[in-house]
């Protein structure tokens, strides 16, 4: 029998709360050698499963001995929450094609995690598929925790017929500065096209901010993580930009402070959204859409604009005990093949760094895809850090009393979040 690490203590089931220590599960050699059937849970999107069923089908027919039961994630409130209590538990699946970046530095406290790097080129394969945005997905102790795998790089999607309707360019609508999108949105609104300019979810769950502030925080700064090296970076010029801009865009009305109750794109409630591929299917057929870079102050170019990357990855949990078969079919599930698999039935953008040379036909095909598939080069992800969930939940508090509710100054606001955040990071 397979010795493994399990944390034996209880683990909040909410992210927020800090589980006990419990160490990371780097295995040995047996561990990682070991092969058989294995578990796997994808996530529940439609698309993801219908992917998910046919690459599992094509590996099983030619691994008849080490074949693969799929199954989507349990439900629960949040995937991050069910797979953390299934690593408490004991009984989380192999692999997991659905582990947030986010979340991958609890899991990894709770032992839940195999290093990637055990395996035989292990950080060979996750560097030369990925390129230099693997970098970011690297663990404190440099290892990597996680394969990068898919993203959907976030941009502003606006409708063509609201933009005309408030005298706007439909073409062409002038967003690219902090000035400009604010005039464009004072127009939408105040000409009645629509009621919202643009509708960012203004509630207070952790990750909303990756959805309003940290897109154009990341294009701000040219791409700047929130934490770096153990400190908070947005305490700055730059990050009291985009807190201003939006601070701004709430106190004229031009995004609204109540949540919407559907989807106010969908809806012509709202003549912009920030979203990623996955909305090119979703809006294509009922929205006459475009597509931009998110602002900045000085507009800068779309090749050189930043954004977050909205990634989803995929754990190898300590749980497994065919690990030596988790390895290859990870491999399998991320290959050439099975990436433009992915891109053609979902179309999210598998984390390679080759992408767009890699499928020329597809995206000479569907050239809607192509602008985002040149943004998912210059991606932000969450930093990889101790009390991830719990930095975000700090920075989103703050951010909605001073910018949505304006309750408080910005520069407080700011300040005091950044104070805690790098006491977060600091902590082990």
């Amino acid at each position: 029998m397979l010795t493994r690490k399990i944390c034996t203590s209880l683990v909040a089931l909410s992210l927020g709360m800090t589980a006990a220590a419990c160490g990371s599960d780097s295995g040995d050699s047996g561990a990682t050698e070991s092969t058989g059937p294995i578990k796997i849970w994808l996530s529940n999107n439609p698309e993801e499963v219908a992917w998910g069923k046919a690459m599992v089908k094509k590996w099983n027919a030619d691994h008849p001995d080490e074949e693969v039961t799929a199954q989507e994630i349990p439900a629960g409130k949040t995937s991050e929450e069910v797979i953390a209590a299934a690593i408490t538990a004991g009984n989380a699946p192999c692999l997991v094609f659905n582990t947030s970046p986010a979340a991958v530095p609890q899991f990894q406290k709770q032992g839940g995690l195999v290093a990637l790097d055990d395996f035989e080129g292990g950080t060979d394969y996750i560097e030369s598929r990925s390129g230099d945005v693997a970098e970011q997905y690297k663990s404190e102790d440099g290892k990597f925790y996680q394969i990068p795998w898919k993203s959907n790089p976030v941009m502003i999607f606006y409708n063509k017929d609201l933009m005309k309707k408030a005298g706007v360019d439909p073409e062409n609508p002038p967003l690219a500065t902090y000035d400009e999108f604010l005039d464009t949105s004072r127009k939408v609104v105040d000409s009645g096209a629509a009621q919202a300019a643009i509708w960012p979810a203004p509630t207070s769950e952790f990750f909303q901010s990756w959805f309003d502030f940290y897109p154009l925080y990341a294009a701000e700064t040219g791409g700047s993580q929130l934490v770096e090296d153990g400190q908070a970076t947005f305490d700055s010029e730059q990050g009291k930009a985009v807190a201003d801009f939006w601070a701004t865009m709430y106190d004229e009305g031009l995004a609204q402070k109540e949540a919407y109750n559907g989807d106010s794109f969908a809806d012509e409630k709202a003549a912009m959204a920030i979203v990623g591929p996955w909305a090119i299917s979703v809006y294509g057929d009922s929205v006459d859409w475009g597509a931009a870079p998110v602002p900045t102050s000085s507009g800068t170019s779309a090749e050189e604009t930043y954004t977050f990357s909205d990634a989803k990855n995929i754990g190898l949990y300590s749980a497994c005990e065919n690990r030596g078969t988790a390895w290859e079919v990870l491999k399998f599930a991320t290959s050439e093949e099975q990436d433009g698999q992915l891109l053609e039935m979902t179309g999210q953008m598998p984390l390679r760094a080759d992408l767009a040379e890699a499928y020329p036909d597809y995206f000479k095909e569907k050239p809607e895809y192509a602008t985002f598939a040149d943004q998912a080069s210059r991606t932000v992800e969450v930093p990889n850090v101790p009390n991830s969930i719990e930095i975000w939940q700090t920075f989103r508090d703050q951010y909605s009393s001073a910018v949505i509710f304006g309750e408080s100054s910005v520069d407080d606001a700011l300040s005091g979040a950044a104070e805690k955040a790098t006491e977060l990071a600091g902590q082990s």
